[in-house]
């Protein structure tokens, strides 16, 4: 799937301040990652459950 048919939103865990910030564009097959400061760079994608196991983790939950 090419970038420009995701629809891309930043994390929620982003700062408004910029700098490091994680856009996710979620798919029913994948959740895709990229750096918003590099969105024609390198990419990752994952299953919607390893999304959500690492979010869990990330959260604390």
């Amino acid at each position: 799937m090419k970038t420009v048919d995701l629809a891309w939103f930043k994390s929620s865990y982003s700062g408004p301040e910029g700098g490091e910030c994680v856009e996710v564009a979620a798919q029913p097959t994948a959740v895709h990652i990229r750096d918003s400061k590099n969105p024609d760079g390198p990419q990752l994608a994952v299953s919607p459950a390893a999304w959500a196991a690492f979010v869990d983790v990330a959260s604390g939950a």
